[in-house]
């Protein structure tokens, strides 16, 4: 007969993301005394790069929760302590470095759904709602003043010694737009299936509790339009009226964006060139193209698709454009392949993922590419590998209305375009004066790689190509 025996295993915070430092725990799944199996997501994190789940890699109960939700945490820090049962005298295997994270669900789906982590396969048997955790929270109670200040996201009207009670159930994004907007979802009235706490919840609870003097946590503020580009606009939670002023902890992606913008923009000496375009021809093309449908039926035809595909044209015909710096070096890297980035603002902040060897790809291979990144960025679902390796960018500020701007470079690539919104303006076209429409482009790339004439020499093809696009065919 063997005797059972428990031993502690620790679970750390894995590098997630090529090279992170650091991620914030935005949920708990878990609690201690909770059962835990191989492969079951225990939490989500959010790093500079994306929010993703995180699977344990090991069976048993769980011993301690050593950080609670909202913390940032140091990669290689323990973060959970499991027991698992083995025999006397065995060994238990060792935990891995770093556990594969998965991509965050979307928030629509089903509680039941069955997920595919990386590394572990799909899950088997149907899914079972976490157990609900019963707490007390100590908040400390804040004095009211006419103006307040509002520090990191807290919940509103604040009390000492607030009993929490059971655990409201919510999925990981509307804990995030709750912690956003300064909601307690132990007062939100749950619609949702299985009493579960919906985004319509989270934002009818706000309205009904807001005041003038209630300090308010919002989503970050909105950057220049030179900095901030998407691919179709992203709907930002609603904000709460307040009458101070309001503090935004700056960490996750919006830390990483500023960082990188500040380092890009004082270590690449930039240079930025303008060209206006009449895209009459481009736009009676992305029409055809919409309703014959031959890209496919289910392909999404934009002029973003258009312009991506005029660059990627240039960029064959110079390829010297999509290089990098190599500091150490003291070399010119000019890249194999381009990595086509699309500037997308998101709820989490500005991202950059990219289409791997888009140079490659064919008209249709490339919408398809297009549709699906523009998708999976809408869901929160990026990883950060569809993040890392871009070689050129482009940043479509148009959807915004605006017609151009003078775009930041993403950090070690050697150009980025922006495509300005289109508009009907009087051209000279044919030698009379008649509305074509028109749009502004602007290419920023780092002069230390790019001189002029092969800056202007690109931005000039893709005018050209734009103008006319059956030179697509020609040129390609």
């Amino acid at each position: 007969m063997t005797t059972e025996v428990r031993s502690l295993r620790e679970f750390k915070m894995p590098d997630v993301g090529e090279g992170l430092t650091e991620a914030e725990i935005l949920s708990w799944y878990v609690k201690p005394g909770d059962t835990v199996t191989d492969g079951q997501v225990v939490c989500e994190v959010e790093t500079a790069k994306a929010a993703v789940e995180l699977p344990i890699p090991f069976n048993g109960v769980v011993e301690a929760l050593h950080f609670p939700e909202g913390t940032t945490v140091d990669v290689g820090t323990v973060i959970i302590s499991v027991a698992v049962a083995g025999e006397a005298g065995a060994e238990a295997p060792a935990a891995p470095a770093a556990a594969p994270a998965a991509p965050a669900p979307a928030e629509e789906a089903e509680p039941e759904r069955r997920e595919v982590l990386v590394g572990y396969g799909p899950r088997t048997g149907t899914a079972q709602r976490r157990a609900r955790r019963t707490t007390t929270t100590t908040v400390t109670a804040t004095k009211p003043a006419p103006a307040p200040a509002a520090p990191a996201p807290v919940a509103p009207a604040p009390v000492a010694e607030v009993p929490a009670g059971e655990r409201p159930l919510a999925k990981p994004p509307v804990r995030k737009l709750a912690k956003d907007l300064g909601v307690d979802l132990r007062g939100v009235t749950p619609t949702g299936r299985d009493g579960v706490i919906t985004r319509e919840d989270v934002h009818a609870y706000a309205a009904a509790q807001a005041a003038p003097a209630e300090p308010v946590a919002p989503v970050a503020p909105a950057a220049p339009a030179v900095e901030t580009a998407v691919v179709e606009p992203v709907a930002a939670p609603a904000l709460v009226p307040t009458a101070g002023d309001v503090r935004v902890p700056i960490k996750g992606v919006r830390k990483a964006t500023a960082q990188a913008m500040v380092a890009s923009a004082f270590t690449a000496p930039h240079v930025t060139e303008f060209v206006q375009v009449d895209v009459t021809r481009t736009m009676k093309f992305v029409r055809r193209l919409k309703e014959s449908g031959e890209l496919g039926r289910d392909v999404r035809v934009s002029p973003l698709l258009l312009v991506a595909k005029a660059l990627l044209t240039a960029i064959k015909r110079h390829p010297e454009i999509n290089a990098q710096w190599d500091e150490a070096a003291q070399e010119i890297v000019i890249k194999g392949q381009v990595n086509l980035g699309i500037a997308a603002a998101t709820p989490r902040g500005l991202i950059v993922p990219n289409i791997k060897d888009a140079g490659s790809r064919t008209l249709s291979g490339l919408a398809v590419a297009l549709g699906e990144l523009v998708e999976t960025a809408r869901q929160g679902k990026t990883s950060p590998a569809d993040m890392q390796g871009g070689t050129v960018t482009i940043t479509n500020v148009g959807v915004f209305g605006v017609d151009t701007g003078t775009p930041i470079l993403n950090p070690g690539e050697a150009a980025i375009l922006a495509f300005g919104a289109v508009r009907e303006m009087p051209w000279v076209h044919k030698g009379k004066v008649v509305p074509r429409q028109v749009t502004t482009l602007a290419l920023s790339f780092d002069h230390r790689l790019v001189d002029g004439e092969l800056g202007s020499k690109v931005l000039a093809d893709v005018a050209a190509l734009l103008e006319y696009p059956k030179r697509l065919i020609t040129w390609g």
